[in-house]
């Protein structure tokens, strides 16, 4: 579950960089919003989901839960251990929050420059949160 999760967060940071970008580039050239511009948004959200869903079952199964269950305090004064026990989950899940309430609020928006900037946004916001929580030491 452990590689799965590791693996997947390739695709999300790849798709989400990807929308961002997308996003941007449709704001500043001024394009309109296509069917293309909606699925990058869509596949992006559905990744970044499956990301959460594999992350949630891994967390309940990580030695780091059961160290929080059975030892707070140690878990709260060791940086490396209370980064994958409760920052990253935690920061991870407010980036979901952050990429669902983008594309909900996109759907709302009737002009393409809006929608593009709703996600650039949302979703850059989610992006910025997950690169600040990514275990690093564990990539690479």
């Amino acid at each position: 579950m452990k590689d799965i999760h590791s693996y997947w967060a390739y695709l999300v940071l790849t798709m989400l960089v990807f929308a961002v970008v997308n996003a941007i580039l449709g704001i500043t050239q001024k394009k309109e919003f296509t069917d293309k511009d909606l699925r990058i948004g869509l596949f992006t959200l559905i990744v970044t989901h499956i990301q959460l869903l594999i992350g949630v079952v891994w967390y309940f199964m990580s030695p780091w839960f059961q160290l929080l269950t059975t030892d707070l305090a140690t878990v709260m004064k060791t940086k490396e251990v209370r980064l994958l026990a409760v920052e990253h989950p935690i920061t991870m899940i407010l980036a979901v929050v952050f990429i669902t309430i983008g594309w909900s609020k996109h759907k709302k928006k009737t002009e393409d420059a809006a929608k593009f900037k709703t996600f650039a946004i949302f979703y850059g916001i989610g992006l910025l949160l997950m690169l600040s929580r990514i275990p690093w030491s564990n990539w690479f």
